[in-house]
Parts: C-alpha cells; structure tokens; sequence
C-alpha cells in the first residue's frame, strides 16, 4: 500500500538525518514508516503510492481553507514573475502588516520573520529587552519551537529552575526558563513569588495544541493577567497555531483577554514559511532600528511569502462566516467521534476548541501535560495506523492536535467518523 513511500523513505534517510526535516513526520511516536505526499488539494493528500487521504494534519494548521487554495496560488505565481527576494522593503510588506493590525485586538506594529519559532524566540528577547528582566516562565507540553530557552524539562520541585531536554541546551540558559503547569495558576504565582522581580514574561500557547488540543479552563488566562499586571510581567501568547484560526483576532478576540506581546506562524503565511511577533507600539519601539534589541532576516518579509499572507488573510477578513463554519464542522466531527467510540466502549476523551480537535485515548479529563500523558499510547498507534489504512491522515502524535479545514465537506466528515467506527469496532 505504500511501498514507493517506504523506499523513498530508505532513500532519504541517507541524506538527511532520521530521513526527514522535522522529527515528528518520522513516524517514531507510532512506528512505520512516513507517507510521502506528492500533491494536495482541497481537504486531501494524494501520495506517492496513488492513496487519497482525507487532511486532518493541513500542513500542522495553515491551509485553513484547503490546499492549494486558488487566490493563494496565483498570488505567489504573479509574484514569482516578479522576482522571489530582494533583500530591501517592498510595498506589500506593509500591506499586511497595515492588515494583521487591523484583524488583531491590541496590537499597534507588527514584525516579520521566517517562522514561529523566530517569532517566540525574538518575542522573549523583545520582553526581556523592555522589562529589564532575565527569566521566563513556560508551561509543560507547550511547545514554541526549539529555541534553546523553550527546550526545558521540570526541574526537582514547582519552584525550581528548569534543565535542558535536549544537548547543546546549555545549564546557564536553562536556568533562566522557569516550567509552570497549563491551567495550575497555583504553579505560576508559586514560580513568581520565588523569583521576585526577576521575571520578563510569561509565554504559552492560549489554546495548547503541542500536547493534544488542551483549552484554558474558565479563569485561567484571566488569572494570569491579572498575576503578570500585579508583577510588572509581559504576558505573551503564542498563537502560532490559533492566530487567524479561532477568530479573526486569534484567541485575544475569542477569548477578549489581551496579551503584551502576541507571535504568529501558520495562517498568516498561508502556507509558506513566515512568522511574525506584534505588540503595542510602546513595546516595539525598543526593537531595532528604534531601539537596542537586535533582531533581523534576509528573506524576513519576502515577497512570496508576504503574497501568500496577504492573501489568505484578506480571504478570511472578507468572509467572516468562515470561522463560524470552521467551529461547526469541528463540533459535528467531534459529537459523531463521540457517538462511535462511545458505542464501541473505548477509553477516551475528547477536547476540542474552534477548529482544533484531538482524541485522547483516557477516560480522564485532559487539563495539561501530565493528563494527557497518561493516555493509552498503544491504543492511539492503532488508531492512527487504522485511520490511515481507511484513508484518514490525523497526527502522527497522541500529543497533536487536529486542524479543521473550511475545504472538508460533511460527507468528508461523515467518512472520517465511519472510519473511526471500523477502526474501534472490534477492540
């Protein structure tokens, strides 16, 4: 079934480390071998072998509105008539910039960059550069990409400093990364009130989406508002995955909270490799050529990609009905994954948030990291290697979410819970 995608796969593991160029398509959370896609469109994936497969990963969230979406194409080809990178300002830079900050509750300006994890790492320097201060507070199982600050693991206690997760994380910059628990504000007020005055800001994804889809519980991104008001902390939501996906103005619009600082990725690329971080103009200022904090990029602000940005968020600013669709389909997805694995006795539950969904194979509720951990991993191996088998491509981690896309028709949907259906029927 997928034997041209195995030898590909033996292929490139000759001349790239592991055979792939982000650890979590090689398949090692669920074993086999990684399907190779050649081409997309809409709400499918067609890969090497001839299989279509209905999209629930969307390229981890940005083709919000399918692949290949036609006003993103051709804007990226009359682009590229013109020349792919020029190293100076252009004119649409400020085109989508003028429009992200009129999308996004509370910001003022807007910077480019090439990918979300850039995005978080300058946003932290930028906190730090402001307040004056060196440490930061994350939470276990959110993820913003592998800047050595982020690669942080518990230490021996709630109030202690954190150790590095991976090599070449060095003790000295561990030290300054302090690990709260999503939705425990006990954790964070714990965290600050052991290190007074020495805290920059607090960063996390608002809605999680790296240890399965895990929503704020009622208060918590409140709380830690008012914590970061009271403390003199910068409060910075990563919303890589749920900016211009939730709502028009991300989880800020949705949830009316504002954050200090504010990082995008995904949506805002449409599909090509940009992020970006915005803020109120009193924060931006200290950014370079303004201020002292350094931050740059030769394709930062590309014409490509800025094209593909443009125009999947003016897509979405002009049909504003979109995300309302987007949450329907998601909650018809979710009540008939519901209906089934209920019917056939299984293990699990279900979160789910906008347009983000995941399957926990637990009969517990999934709050944070821990929760979710706890899940039968093997339980998920089959359903993913059974789903696929039914022409149904979900994450290849129990730890990721699920992206809805506005391409996904109901009769799609009603496939993928009759997948779910013969997949679980005999457990």
């Amino acid at each position: 079934m997928y034997k041209r995608s195995s030898a590909l796969f033996t292929e490139a593991k000759k001349y790239i480390p592991g055979g792939v160029n982000s650890p979590v398509r090689a398949f090692n959370a669920v074993g086999g071998d990684p399907i190779f896609i050649k081409e997309a469109k809409g709400a499918y994936l067609y890969d090497e072998d001839g299989n279509e497969l209905i999209d629930y990963i969307n390229s981890w969230g940005p083709m919000i509105l399918g692949h290949a979406y036609p006003p993103v194409v051709n804007a990226v080809i009359e682009r590229t008539k013109k020349g792919t990178s020029f190293g100076t300002p252009t004119e649409i830079e400020t085109e989508i910039a003028k429009l992200a900050v009129e999308m996004v509750p509370g910001i003022d300006q807007i910077r480019m960059v090439n990918s979300g994890t850039e995005a978080c790492m300058s946003a932290v320097r930028l906190a730090r550069g402001f307040t004056k201060k060196d440490k930061i507070i994350k939470f276990a199982g959110c993820y913003h990409g592998h800047s050595d600050s982020f690669l942080i693991q518990a230490g021996s206690g709630a109030v202690t400093f954190g150790s590095p997760n991976s090599p070449g994380v060095t003790q000295g910059t561990a030290k300054d990364t302090l690990l709260a628990t999503y939705n425990d504000l006990g954790s964070v007020e714990a965290l600050i009130n052991a290190n007074k005055n020495e805290i920059a800001c607090i960063i996390l994804e608002p809605v999680a989406g790296n240890m399965g889809c895990i929503p704020p519980q009622e208060g918590f991104l409140e709380g830690l508002r008012s914590l970061c008001d009271h403390n003199n902390i910068l409060l910075i939501f990563d919303e890589v995955m749920t900016g211009f996906r939730l709502s028009a103005g991300g989880v800020q619009e949705r949830k009316n909270i504002s954050a200090d600082i504010v990082t995008f990725g995904k949506v805002i690329g449409g599909g090509l490799p940009v992020g970006a971080f915005a803020a109120r103009q009193e924060i931006m200022n200290h950014l370079a050529p303004l201020g002292s904090v350094y931050q740059a990029g030769t394709l930062s602000g590309n014409p490509l990609a800025m094209s593909a940005g443009l125009a999947m968020l003016q897509s979405l600013k002009n049909d504003p009905e979109v995300f309302k669709r987007l949450d329907e389909k998601t909650e018809y997805l979710r009540d008939g994954l519901v209906k089934v694995l209920e019917k056939n006795n299984i293990d699990f539950t279900i979160n789910q948030y906008g347009s983000m969904l995941s399957v926990h194979f637990s009969n517990e509720p999934v709050v944070d990291f821990d929760s979710a951990a706890l899940g039968n991993n093997d339980y998920f191996k089959r359903f993913f290697h059974g789903m696929l088998k039914e022409g149904v491509y979900i994450a290849p981690s129990a730890f990721e979410t699920w992206f809805i896309t506005d391409a996904l028709t109901y009769a799609d949907l009603d496939k993928t819970i009759a997948a779910a259906d013969s997949v679980t029927a005999n457990w």
